[in-house]
């Protein structure tokens, strides 16, 4: 794990000393990310610079530096991430006379031998890395299935002094002297939508994210940027979805059996090792798989809020003790969550509005100081079916569109005449039992629902879960909305019903912008390499294998998930409401954060700075 950038072109040919002080002061922005070492490649006549700031996980030694250069002297590579698979790859290149037992070696040579595209699809990993041809003078960008790995790219200046820049984090990119910070008010104007700014765009014009499962080629002779989609998950699913897995406790027998294998690949490391536990299903399930492979107490973190309807800590306090691992628990004050907002502008580099950032760079600082590697459960609810909105869809959309619309927007219109902190107070007020008073935030979840009563289409229904405004255009000076076109129209979606759509377009939208960025930047800002052993490309394809009515099983979500962890976790510790990393966020912005939030909104401020 690491931070990489570099860059082509801009630096007249034979001046070392310029291209090595450029790409310090761009190494030098994602320090964070390589605590270890670092390391820097030159090649002046071809105006190519590659460099590394190194977290050492697999070969500590110098073996395993960055940038490396192939055995046959033709490529040079800097990678960032993990090879899980890299043992079974170096196995089948005997003839190589390997230097050390490093995963980015396995995979350099592995290149080498059979191409960029073959050795990816070999690969079973996160990553993301940059590899120099010194034959073809081309440079490859290369990201892994699901984006678990960041990569933007993008060209700088004009005329001879053109660069192509690269790098882990924006940061990197913008620490080069020809870079402008010129915001892009389209990817400003998603950002309203969603909360994020989705790829393949960024926050700044003419730079951009590489997409998940995508191949970038680019010379100073064809500056053309030329990208290749090496890997689908929407076709990959749609093929798996042709040859359903049939057969209840055989079925649930063959995931367990994959998903150990899976966990065992994702726990090699040559530091300490441990993970996120939340006390939900996505997260028990990875430790309980962890420790029914381990000697000694896989090592557990999580945090808590002294506000129980935020606090998931004493849910994890009873699964880490059932499964015998070694917790480690530290309850949050507001103080210490508040005192996180300041760190995050240069934490996330990009304007980034999910609150649960704040909780994830905390529980992950609370990791580092034990472990080096953590283990997490994100993806589940992308890959089985989690998320509440998949049953209540299926279950209500089909009646709701027998309702006249007319009395669907009278409905709305009701619930949104009251605010979102009003109908959340009254579900507080309500006696203990009562429904209302056990459903977690009832005025967002209102709200949303409001949304989809008014909804006039799937698609419609769809993007109104998922944005934060239907109108982000109003808000930005100069804003235009991208989202214009049906998601549910794509002809790569075709033959898929619309839950099962829901799940492909939040996988490759929401969880590879929002969840796995949230995650990277927060743990790779304390130097902590975080796994995710759902995105395993072989689970997504068994996951997409299952018949829907497995995944979401009478209304159940996640329900194989579940199945195998209750053969490891009494049921009665894990079924419980739903109820996400989130923190007080409505307390803090009327409370102890007012002031400071006010000041951000001002109307003249607003106006100076010209974007809202």
């Amino acid at each position: 794990m690491c931070g990489i950038a570099g860059y082509l072109g801009g630096i007249p040919p034979n001046e070392n000393v310029g291209l090595g002080v450029a790409l310090n002061q761009m190494l030098n922005a994602i320090r964070q990310r390589g605590p270890d070492s670092d390391g820097a490649w030159f090649e002046p006549h071809h105006q190519i610079a590659i460099g590394q700031k190194r977290l050492a996980i697999v070969d500590l030694s110098a073996a395993g530096a960055q940038p490396m250069q192939s055995a046959c002297g033709r490529y040079v590579i800097s990678c960032n991430g993990e090879i899980y698979n890299h043992l079974k790859l170096r196995a089948q290149l005997p003839d190589v006379a390997w230097r050390g037992h490093s995963d980015t070696e396995v995979l350099m040579e592995t290149i080498s031998a059979v191409g960029v595209l073959a050795a990816i699809e070999k690969c079973i990993g996160m990553f993301a890395f940059a590899l120099w041809d010194k034959q073809t003078h081309t440079l490859t960008l290369c990201r892994d299935r699901f984006g678990e790995k960041p990569l933007y790219y993008g060209w700088l200046g004009q005329g001879v002094e053109k660069v192509f820049v690269f790098g882990s984090e924006l940061k990197a990119l913008k620490a080069h002297p020809a870079f402008k910070a010129e915001i892009d008010r389209s990817a400003l104007t998603s950002l309203i939508r969603y909360g994020y700014v989705p790829a393949p765009s960024s926050i700044y014009q003419g730079i951009y994210k590489l997409e998940a499962g995508c191949i970038a080629s680019v010379s100073l002779a064809d500056q053309d940027v030329k990208i290749t989609r090496y890997w689908n998950s929407a076709q990959v699913a749609v093929q798996q979805r042709g040859k359903p897995q049939v057969g209840g406790v055989e079925v649930l027998d063959k995931l367990e059996v994959l998903l150990k294998d899976v966990v065992a690949q994702q726990m090699m490391a040559d530091v300490p090792l441990g993970a996120f536990l939340s006390g939900g299903v996505d997260s028990s399930t990875v430790v309980a798989l962890m420790q029914s492979q381990s000697m000694r107490p896989v090592k557990t973190f999580t945090i808590g809020f002294n506000d129980e309807s935020y606090d998931e800590a004493q849910h994890a306090k009873l699964v880490a003790q059932h499964l015998g691992t070694e917790h480690t628990e530290m309850v949050v004050s507001p103080q210490e969550a508040q005192a996180v907002v300041p760190l995050l502008p240069h934490m996330y580099c990009e304007p980034f509005a999910d609150s649960s950032q704040i909780p994830t760079y905390l529980v992950s600082k609370l990791a580092r100081q034990h472990v080096t590697v953590s283990l997490s459960g994100d993806a589940g609810d992308e890959v089985f079916g989690g998320y509440n909105r998949y049953p209540s869809t299926a279950q209500l959309w089909p009646k709701l569109q027998k309702t006249p619309l007319s009395l669907r927007l009278l409905a709305a219109n009701a619930i949104n005449g009251i605010s979102p902190g009003a109908w959340t107070n009254l579900s507080n007020r309500l006696p203990p039992g009562k429904y209302l008073s056990k459903l977690h935030n009832l005025g967002d979840k209102l709200h949303k629902a409001a949304g989809v009563l008014a909804s006039r289409s799937i698609d419609e229904l769809y993007l109104g879960l998922v944005s934060h405004t239907s109108n982000p255009e109003s808000w930005v000076v100069g804003g235009i909305d991208d989202q214009k076109t049906s998601l549910f129209d794509h002809p790569d979606l075709a033959g898929l019903d619309d839950v099962e759509k829901m799940m492909l377009i939040d996988t490759q939208t929401y969880l590879a912008d929002d969840i796995l960025c949230k995650v990277d930047r927060a743990a790779m800002a304390v130097g902590l390499e975080s796994r995710v052993p759902f995105l395993d490309h072989r689970v997504f394809d068994f996951a997409w294998s299952l018949p829907m009515d497995t995944k979401i099983h009478n209304g159940i979500t996640k329900w194989p998930l579940r199945q195998i962890l209750y053969r490891y976790v009494p049921q009665k510790l894990i079924d419980r409401p739903k109820m996400g990393f989130g923190i007080p966020l409505h307390d803090w912005l009327r409370g102890p954060m007012k002031a400071w939030a006010e000041e951000l909104l001002d109307e003249a401020r607003l106006q100076r700075e010209g974007y809202f």
